[in-house]
């Protein structure tokens, strides 16, 4: 596509939808980092249909990209070319079951759903409690933490693909992996659907609450950052490689680019201390990734997804 396509001709281009479209939206505003440029043109459906809608109809040549709650997104100074489609208010419905199901959409906050599902003396979801991102993120990522990760508890999710055709597909088809999903990138997440046990609400509510306390104490939360910024090279093993060890021993800790800095209470976190650029950040995170391969011969694995153009 060429970039140099003004926005107004976009639009033109675009299906009809009731939800609403807004010309070069500032990503900054929704990423946890605060940085990032414009989106092109952002999308917000105002409902499952009208998602459905959309993607049946956009041309194939125009660039299509979802946002979630852009906790564990970097995005580049440059913006994000096409179309960027984030999921909000319809997407975001809680539903419990007498069965222990839980239906959730894409847009659900991984720490409401922990909550909802604690509220009603059921067990299994506790988890995402200290997790933080939406459903959506978490089914694409395989979002995971103290011991446990989505791809236990999931049922099966729902999602459409580019030509607007929905998809039921069970929790063994998704190819889930260690903060992976083998699925393909432009699938978009609308649901997922649950399985949880009956359990003591008090016992659930502790529970999570260490958790928390847990993230406060060793994370970075108060801070402009996102989530782990590396991935693990020893996967899920609790006795693997460590990616925050590897970089204390190349010697990161406290590292900065600019307003960058690599988190002094939690070194597989970066910190944007308030002036920092995505580019800034990324560069930053290049520089450990490196004094880590040299040090220790383990070349890290971004966790963060990085989108967008750079600068130009």
């Amino acid at each position: 596509m060429n970039l140099a396509l003004k926005n107004t001709d976009m639009l033109a281009r675009l299906p009809q939808v009731r939800g609403g479209y807004r010309e070069q939206a500032d990503l900054a505003d929704v990423s946890w980092f605060r940085v990032g440029g414009c989106a092109d043109i952002l999308f917000s459906p105002a409902d499952e249909a009208d998602l459905q809608i959309f993607l049946a109809n956009c041309p194939e040549e125009i660039p299509v990209t979802v946002l979630g709650a852009c906790s564990n997104t970097l995005v580049r100074d440059g913006g994000v070319p096409g179309v960027v489609i984030k999921l909000g208010r319809p997407f975001g419905d809680i539903i419990i079951g007498s069965d222990g199901q839980v239906d959730a959409g894409a847009a659900v906050p991984d720490l409401m759903l922990s909550k909802q599902v604690a509220n009603a003396e059921l067990s299994g979801l506790e988890f995402f409690r200290g997790i933080p991102g939406t459903v959506g993120g978490a089914l694409r990522m395989n979002a995971g933490a103290y011991g446990n990760d989505t791809a236990t508890v999931l049922s099966h999710a729902y999602a459409y693909d580019r030509n607007g055709k929905r998809h039921e597909i069970q929790a063994h088809e998704m190819g889930f992996d260690y903060r992976h999903c083998a699925l393909p990138q432009d699938l978009i997440f609308t649901a997922a659907r649950f399985q949880t046990v009956p359990g003591d609400k008090q016992k659930i509510l502790a529970q999570m609450e260490e958790i928390s306390a847990s993230r406060e104490d060793t994370q970075p939360i108060k801070t402009r950052t996102g989530g782990s910024t590396f991935k693990n090279p020893g996967g899920a093993d609790p006795e693997g490689l460590k990616a925050w060890k590897l970089i204390d021993a190349a010697g990161c800790r406290g590292l900065t680019q600019g307003d960058a800095q690599i988190s002094e209470l939690h070194c597989n976190f970066l910190i944007n201390h308030g002036n920092a650029s995505a580019a800034d950040l990324e560069t930053l995170g290049e520089v450990v990734r490196q004094r880590v391969k040299d040090h220790s011969g383990v070349t890290l694995q971004w966790e963060i997804k990085r989108i967008g153009r750079e600068a130009m």
